[in-house]
């Protein structure tokens, strides 16, 4: 794992004051949105800001991902022209309906690419898998594209697609379709080796909520959760950073599997559990990740 992206924060296109409080921020990276933040008549304005701050702003560690319109608006060619001259380091595709739309981004950026002298391939795509119900019966031809470097989930556009009274029931928890599909966007990103970034928790006020859900998709496997609003990060940051303690047990762990290793032992009794191979890859992983973070 190079690069964490425990939070992923919204900032919309063509507000410089959000920008630099951001900026401020701890998060992982910085999504620069010139889809649902901005009104049709500002997409150009937006879009030649979000591309100055691509050029003169500098972001430090933070990872630059630009939310680029969808495929059936009238915008998004001119989001990846107007872009990829000081391009970010990842797009996010919104309302994927099936591998083709991925294809057909790809062959754009790899034209825009080369005509500006970049790297083949050096724009990443964050797919949002689920915002359509044709995405979510699509989800496994998404991942075949090498550019193709994470995943998540969207329960307010699959709403609106659904014709959905609501995503959650009266307790907070998600309705059982919207559960499936973020269950599916996991599953469907650890069978393409890439990361899952669970969708955002759109009630602000819900501190409590919002970190509850974060332990959990952390729980579950996922790598990140996107954020709506400055006060959101370091809860998500918390829930997704392997903990000191969770740190030291993977090391004790994995100097325990080395001294068994050597009598020819794979599995082994450790602090009063039998534990294998799946334990090991767990504390491998965890370790991976908080170098990751420590190294960011």
């Amino acid at each position: 794992m190079s690069r964490p992206r425990r939070s992923a924060h919204f900032v919309p296109g063509a507000n410089e004051k959000m920008l630099q409080k951001s900026l401020a921020t701890g998060a992982d990276a910085l999504i620069l949105d010139l889809e649902d933040a901005v009104t049709p008549e500002n997409k150009d304005s937006a879009r030649s800001t979000v591309a100055e701050w691509l050029r003169d702003v500098d972001f430090g560690a933070q990872e630059r991902i630009v939310r680029m319109n969808s495929l059936d608006s009238p915008w998004w060619r001119d989001d990846l022209e107007g872009v990829l001259e000081h391009p970010p380091d990842a797009l996010l595709v919104p309302k994927v309906n099936h591998g083709d739309d991925v294809v057909e981004i790809s062959r754009r950026l790899e034209a825009l690419e080369e005509e500006h002298g970049h790297e083949k391939g050096r724009v990443e795509l964050i797919l949002l898998a689920t915002e359509t119900a044709l995405g979510v019966l699509n989800i496994s031809s998404m991942v075949a594209s090498d550019r193709v470097t994470a995943l998540t989930w969207g329960a307010e556009d699959l709403s609106a697609d659904l014709g959905s009274k609501a995503n959650r029931d009266p307790s907070g928890r998600l309705l059982p379709i919207f559960e499936y599909c973020r269950n599916l966007t996991l599953l469907a990103a650890t069978a393409a080796r890439i990361p899952a970034l669970d969708s955002v928790f759109v009630d602000i006020r819900d501190t409590d909520g919002l970190a509850r859900e974060c332990r959990e998709a952390a729980d579950m496997g996922f790598l990140g959760k996107i954020s709506i609003h400055p006060a959101q990060i370091d809860v998500i940051n918390d829930a997704f950073t392997p903990s000191d303690e969770e740190i030291e047990t993977a090391r004790e762990l994995l100097a325990a599997l080395e001294e068994h290793q050597k009598e020819g032992r794979m599995a082994f009794a450790f602090r009063g559990q039998m534990v294998d191979v799946p334990h090991f890859e767990r504390a491998r992983r965890r370790l991976a990740l908080r170098d990751a973070i420590d190294h960011r």
